[in-house]
């Protein structure tokens, strides 16, 4: 009956469009919109079915849909359909990433083209440009605190150099990752300042109290993201003389999406963005968009309703865009935001694995992969049409965010365990080699997040200061085996730039009184390309490093058993030190690879007794693919290196 009312609203929305949209070609939008609109619009009536308004909702839901479509450009509308019918076209091994700032790589977008060379030097095909967007000098929070949705700053370029760069990269079969900020705005956009002057419509677009009445409410159960800087979640503005919800800093407002319009103005900010020709949209604090009071307002079941509804969207005007839900959340949460389907991704098709990072990093300031390996174990289950975004390292700090269960089954205690971490990287425990700073620390708890670059947290600003030939061989090994479990664990793998010529902690930051107060800035240098080029040198620490994560690139996008398949088994070995797991290609058993990482800085035995039932190690060594060495085995096992990676196969 439900679905009839559906179909029926539908005829009803359509011919009301139907003068305007005229006699445009909209085969393929009206058979998306046939397909899709069952699940719109039961989510939109879930969500907003008791307002008085909602067909009105509806009816200009649909419309945005329809103008967008009509703006898609042919080439794009051709990807869609090529993209709808090879639909597991993202869980293919040739897809390597990284992530950048425009400015801080190459200028503005000009430069950025410029540059692109370099990135496919490396072996990289899907580019993350981090936020441009139109942002308040001085409070723009890396760019997510955007001043207006639709324009580019003038710094990096214009909208139609976004267009052209997205040319530019599908003409060399490369990918484009741009970000949309869906929980909060600068409190400078246009519909804040029309709150601040006491439009109704737009005070409606925010959280916005009269008095503390609501905000005690919400404040009883709701964390502090940034409690060092920005402590509490609501700010008092005296020139609307009202309180605002604002979660991350007091100039960042809080986007109300029991507001249908806030819901569809986001819809057409995001379809905007495909329209650019962007391939995949990271959608910015997921776990933040719906408040509820009693909560954390955190992860609530209607911010999943609102990102299938998005999905649901977006598969009407631009199926072949993909998201990204960059939800940085407990691991027991993370793989709901992939949706409830037990295929198809219906909310995000990718999500970022920041359990593993946050566990790589832990087997690095113990050196050994008890932790590491136990929580691999404890990691949820992906849907079939569904990737994890691996890396190591990003523009944002570094949480502690894997499970207290983990923690103690590899021997350890979760609270002193966490504290030894963060010693480890912010130079507070004797012998630490890690040049890393303390990030939002919680004075109540005691908690903190680490800030730095790659290179500066595994020692090689150290060693390179004490000319420690020794310490900057372990620094480069520690650095490429990271990037071993990324390229091999299952996922789209996500280098951050600088990481593969050893970019070192930048303080420049400190210079600038916007930035100062934000040590992640530590790890948001300005790409030295003088240092870049030392990659060609010959035994340089750029070069070395560059090489091997380009050997590596190259054997990854050729090694089928990498494809994400849900095809990575995890091997019980009898040595802590080591992580060991298989890829095997689903669509030929014979192809497989074994995984072996030695987070040790000495050298460790792999006991094969416990390999060999399973199909490895079956005649006198295996081969790395990687330095194409054959490994002997003596005594039943073979001896691996300090901080050394395999990728081993017969």
């Amino acid at each position: 009956m439900y679905e009839q009312v559906s179909h029926s609203l539908l005829n009803e929305i359509l011919i009301e469009l139907a003068p305007e949209l005229g006699n445009q070609e909209l085969r393929h939008f009206y058979t998306r919109l046939g397909a899709n609109f069952y699940s719109i619009h039961s989510l939109f009536h879930l969500l907003y079915g008791d307002r008085v308004d909602f067909k009105e909702q509806m009816v200009y839901l649909v419309e945005t849909l329809a103008r967008r479509y009509l703006k898609r450009a042919p080439a794009l509308r051709e990807s869609d359909l090529a993209r709808e019918k090879d639909y597991n076209w993202f869980l293919n091994q040739k897809w390597v990433g990284m992530a950048l700032y425009c400015d801080r790589f190459a200028d503005d977008l000009q430069g950025l083209r410029t540059n692109l060379p370099y990135l496919q030097d490396l072996g990289v095909n899907l580019l993350h440009v981090m936020p441009m967007l139109d942002c308040p000098p001085g409070n723009s929070d890396g760019g997510y605190a955007v001043r207006d949705f639709k324009r580019i700053d003038p710094r990096f370029g214009s909208t139609e150099e976004v267009a052209a760069l997205a040319t530019t990269l599908r003409l060399r079969e490369m990918l484009l990752v741009l970000d949309v900020v869906v929980n909060h705005t600068s409190d400078e956009h246009e519909w804040a300042r029309r709150a601040r002057k006491g439009e109704k419509k737009y005070q409606d677009y925010y959280y916005i109290f009269p008095d503390r009445e609501m905000p005690d409410l919400y404040e009883e159960t709701m964390p502090e993201i940034f409690p060092a800087t920005a402590p509490g979640n609501f700010t008092w503005d005296a020139a609307m003389g009202k309180w605002v919800m604002t979660v991350f800093n007091n100039y960042q407002w809080d986007l109300n999406y029991r507001n249908p319009a806030v819901l569809i103005e986001m819809i057409d900010i995001i379809l905007f963005w495909t329209n650019q020709g962007a391939d995949i949209l990271r959608m910015d604090a997921v776990a933040f968009l719906w408040k509820k009071v009693g909560s954390v307002c955190q992860n609530e079941r209607e911010a999943h309703l609102l990102l299938q509804l998005m999905k649901d969207c977006c598969q009407v005007t631009a199926p072949g865009v993909l998201f990204i839900a960059e939800a940085i959340v407990a691991p027991g949460e993370i793989s709901k935001y992939f949706g409830e389907d037990a295929i198809n991704a219906k909310e995000c098709e990718i999500a970022y694995n920041a359990t593993l990072m946050a566990l790589l990093w832990d087997a690095v300031a113990t050196k050994n992969a008890a932790v590491l390996s136990q929580g691999i174990k404890s990691l949820p289950n992906k849907l079939e049409r569904a990737t994890w975004l691996n890396y190591v390292r990003c523009h944002d700090d570094i949480g502690l965010g894997f499970d207290d269960n983990d923690i103690r089954v590899a021997g350890y205690e979760p609270g002193p365990h966490r504290r030894f971490i963060l010693d480890y990287f912010t130079g507070h425990f004797a012998g630490s080699i890690a040049r890393g700073l303390p990030f939002g620390e919680n004075p109540k708890t005691g908690d903190a997040r680490i800030s730095g670059s790659l290179a500066s947290l595994v020692g090689l600003e150290v060693a390179q200061e004490t000319q420690d030939e020794a310490a900057i061989d372990a620094a480069i090994k520690t650095i490429v085996l990271l990037h071993s479990v990324i390229l091999s664990f299952g996922g789209i793998p996500l280098l951050y730039y600088g990481d593969a010529v050893g970019t070192l902690n930048s303080l420049e930051y400190l210079a600038d009184p916007a930035k100062a107060a934000d040590n992640r800035w530590m790890n948001r240098s300005n790409f030295n390309w003088s240092k870049a080029e030392k990659r060609h040198v010959n035994g340089t620490v750029e070069q070395r490093i560059f090489s091997a994560l380009k050997k590596m690139i190259t054997l990854r996008k050729e090694i089928t058993a990498f494809a994400d398949f849900d095809n990575r088994q995890l091997l019980n070995v009898d040595n802590p030190n080591l992580l060991v797991y298989s890829r095997t290609d689903p669509h030929n058993n014979r192809n497989r690879v074994l995984v072996v990482g030695n987070f040790n800085d000495a050298e460790q035995p792999l006991p094969i007794a416990a390999l060999r039932p399973l199909g490895f190690f079956q005649q006198a060594g295996m081969k790395d693919l990687c330095s194409g060495e054959r490994l002997a085995v003596e005594n039943d096992a073979v001896v691996l290196p300090a901080l050394s990676c395999y990728w081993l196969t017969d």
